[in-house]
This record gives C-alpha cells, structure tokens and sequence, in this order.
C-alpha cells in the first residue's frame, strides 16, 4: 500500500474496508427498522460538517478531518446501535494509521466520531459540533428503504414527507439554518418536532460552541431558534 504524506477524505472514501465497513452498518440498521445509515448518509454529514467549518473559517486540514470523522461517524453500527459512537472509534482507527494519518490527527478524529451519538454524545468543541449539526441535519425521502405514505412507522413517514432539506451556515450572521420542505399530506410538521426536538435542543448547544445561533426552519416558517431557549430559561427561573 502506497501510503501519502497527507491522506485525506479520497483516500479514506477508496479503502476497501471503509466501504465494507458502511455496508455492513447500513445492513445492520436495516434489520433493526432504521433509515439509511450507509454511504449516502455518511456522504451528507461528510460535505456539511466540511461546510460549516469552511464557512465559519477554520484551515482546510482542520476541515478535511472533521469531512473525514462525520464520514466514518456511523461505522460502529454494525456492531450494535447502543454506544456505536465508541464503537466506530474502535473500528475505524487503525485503519486510519494504516492509511498514514499520523496520531495526533487520528486521536482528534477519534473524538470528533465519538461525540455525536444522541443519548452520549457532548460537543465540547467547534469540530464535534459540526459533526453533530451535519449528522442531526440528514432528514429526507431518500433515507426511507420503503416508498410507502401509509406507514405506521413516525421516522419513515416523518422523512418521507421531507422533500427538501438544506443546511445553510452563515458566517456573516453567525447562523446555522436547517430549513426543510414537508409535506403535510404525509406527516405534520407536529410529528417532526415530536420525534426530533432533542436533537435540535443538541444541535442547539453545538450552535453556541460554535458561537452561531442554530435555526430550524420548516415549510418557510421558523420553528425553533435561540430566543425560544432564553425565554424558556427565563421562565424557569421565575418558577424557582
């Protein structure tokens, strides 16, 4: 194997074993009833937590091991759902050595993957945070394995009825915008909030280590934004 002196995203995405790696988790996800969590989806967080960083102005390399982290983000699913964030490090390190990535990269990718994860997962730093944003940002029709409107299942009719889904950071106003288009004729802008509300309250917290205000907008209308946390702490507090 001809090993580079600056392995990057191409290298990774071309490693035989990174692509078996993504098949086997999706397959796993599968079988558990889940929505795509294969290359399509590690290809969508990969570009916008590359985006983010870009945009909010830090170096290309820093850039390129975050697009590199969110691609690898979900591998440890194919050893199991709970604690695959750990799990992938795991997996996913020393195949990073062996394609040539020195140890103080591949000890910062490792913590970038393993601080997505919805139940464990903390960003303490604009590199996770971009990973988290990217990887809660992913809502859409073609993550459903089964073009059905009928189904009983809320996370597949939820991403059925997204038709469009953009993430639209902005350095210049310190934002990060998720807007999507649903179609309320499949699911209702209700059943989203319902199902996915934490992890905007986590892309929330990634905004501020980002110092930016995450927004999520749906239907063109703003669904949930920094002043609806202030006014909710503010109640709180008036309760104590």
């Amino acid at each position: 194997m001809t090993i580079t002196k600056f392995p990057d995203l191409t290298h990774v995405q071309n490693d035989r074993r990174v692509k078996l790696m993504l098949e086997a988790a999706d397959r796993a996800m599968e079988e558990l009833g889940y929505t795509e969590h294969g290359i399509r989806h590690a290809m969508i967080v990969s570009t916008r937590a590359k985006e983010i960083m870009l945009e909010f102005g830090f170096p290309e390399r820093q850039a390129e091991l975050v697009a590199i982290a969110g691609y690898l983000h979900d591998v440890g699913n194919l050893v199991a759902r709970s604690n695959h964030a750990h799990s992938s490090t795991m997996i996913v390190y020393p195949v990073l050595i062996d394609l040539g990535f020195d140890y103080d990269e591949t000890f910062q990718m490792l913590g970038f993957i393993a601080s997505h994860e919805d139940e464990t997962g903390i960003p303490t730093n604009p590199m996770d945070a971009a990973i988290v944003i990217a990887d809660k940002s992913d809502v859409h029709r073609s993550r459903v394995r089964e073009w059905d409107p009928m189904t009983k299942d809320i996370h597949d009719r939820v991403n059925l009825a997204a038709t469009s889904t953009q993430l639209i950071p902005n350095r210049n106003e310190m934002s990060i915008t998720l807007d999507i288009s649903i179609d309320n004729q499949i699911s209702s802008v209700m059943d989203y909030l319902h199902i996915f509300l934490d992890r905007m309250d986590m892309c929330l917290s990634a905004g501020h280590i980002l110092s930016a205000q995450f927004q999520l907008v749906i239907n063109g209308v703003k669904m949930y934004k920094e002043e609806n946390s202030a006014n909710n702490s503010d109640k709180d507090n008036n309760a104590e």
